[in-house]
């Protein structure tokens, strides 16, 4: 070590002697009670506030069979996109295949007999006008003839109806969307009475996203905006807040308000639509719903002037005679991490603590200090704590 070297850790020894040599804590020890107090003011701040939520696709439809019988044949998977008229199952269409083709020939059977009554009402009507037969065998005939064409009626109707329960046994689906559940695999026995549906084709395109809203805050949204469409249409875009606690990529829009309020609950339920272009949306999932809103009247702390115990939250605020008080506040659920918006306990005009609030106790007595000489007083801690260091090294090359 070079003899400047060894003058200048002599220097720097005699000036920590002469500052009392006290070392950092978890609040920088100055030797003194003085402490950074800040003034309560208000702000603006953007305020949010959240509400659980249930996610359902545009339409939700579920598909169950018009007729029994086994499964034959799986059209599709979970979760499988789908258009409108595509298959998705076939139930066992023998009999009902069966039923057609004896349709058919009863609707054939009935054409026939209708032409055979038709032949004999014309071939009796000459007979009558030449006064071959009376009126009776002419009109019984004629009703002869319109038993037949009743007859082909019903043949042809139940033909329809044949033909009908046949094409029930290809279940299509009604509506675009993607395949949810299949609780039945092929061999299943199914019927219009199962308990289940075959499956649920929901439109993701556009996610319906229900939540609800108290009475109070209904009234106080009409009111506000003069009245329930008006503030359906200046809602401002709400954000979704996934299960995994990200926030979705794109922001919706509340579209509807329950004309009921729910009596046991107290409560309205509301609608916000999400377009979902990535399908990364559910029908069926859960989240929260994220209202924002400005507040120009807000009081907004920094996190470390708020003590945390457990779930309650404290700060001491400074009396006129400089005592602090130890206090409970109410903050906003929602932070960016830095910062706490108080609720309640605190208002515009208090003076709390903002630094070091570790080192206090309730009742004691303190010198406030602005922020900024706190931290110029915080930077001539750091320089003694690096003197202190230079030191160290002075007595390890001196082998003390």
């Amino acid at each position: 070590m070079t003899k400047s070297k060894i003058l200048l850790f002599a220097a720097l020894a005699a000036m920590l002697v002469s500052c009392g040599g006290k070392k950092s804590s978890g609040k920088p020890n100055f030797g003194d009670n003085e402490y950074a107090v800040r003034t309560i003011g208000a702000q603006s701040a953007e305020l949010q506030t959240t509400y659980p939520a249930t996610i359902r696709g545009m339409q939700d439809v579920e598909i169950r069979p018009k007729v029994s019988g086994f499964i034959t044949k799986l059209c599709v998977k979970e979760g499988q996109a789908v258009k409108a008229g595509q298959l998705l199952f076939v139930i066992d269409n023998v009999t009902y295949a069966a039923a057609v083709r004896q349709a058919k020939a009863a609707v054939n059977s009935a054409k026939a007999q209708l032409n055979t009554a038709r032949l004999t009402y014309n071939n009796n009507e000459k007979l009558f006008k030449n006064n071959v037969i009376g009126s009776y065998e002419l009109q019984s005939a004629k009703n002869n003839m319109q038993a037949a064409a009743a007859a082909l009626a019903q043949a042809e109707a139940s033909y329809v109806s044949a033909k009908e329960n046949l094409s029930y046994c290809y279940v299509t689906s009604p509506a675009s969307g993607v395949i949810g559940d299949l609780p039945y695999r092929v061999g299943a026995l199914v019927s219009a009475s199962s308990q289940q549906p075959l499956t649920t084709v929901s439109n993701i395109s556009t996610m319906q996203v229900y939540f609800s809203m108290t009475e109070k805050e209904l009234l106080d949204m009409t009111k506000t905006a003069g009245g329930l469409h008006t503030a359906i249409k200046d809602y401002p875009a709400v954000k979704l807040q996934l299960a995994d606690g990200t926030i979705y990529d794109h922001p919706g829009r509340v579209a509807t308000v329950s004309g009921v309020i729910d009596a046991t609950t107290g409560s309205v339920s509301m609608r916000a639509d999400f377009p979902n272009p990535q399908h990364l949306l559910k029908s069926g999932g859960s989240g929260s719903i994220v209202v924002p809103h400005v507040s120009s009247s807000a009081i907004v702390i920094p996190q470390y002037a708020v003590a945390q115990v457990q779930d309650k939250h404290f700060v001491y605020i400074v009396g006129k005679d400089n005592k602090v008080k130890y206090s409970a506040v109410t903050v906003d659920p929602q932070d960016d991490g830095k910062n706490f918006i108080i609720t309640s306990g605190l208002k515009v005009g208090d003076r709390i603590v903002v630094n070091g609030i570790s080192s206090l106790t309730d009742g004691a007595e303190i010198k406030p200090i602005t922020e900024a000489q706190y931290q110029e007083k915080l930077k001539k801690t750091e320089k003694l704590g690096a003197a202190q260091g230079d030191l160290k090294e002075l007595k390890k090359a001196f082998g003390k």
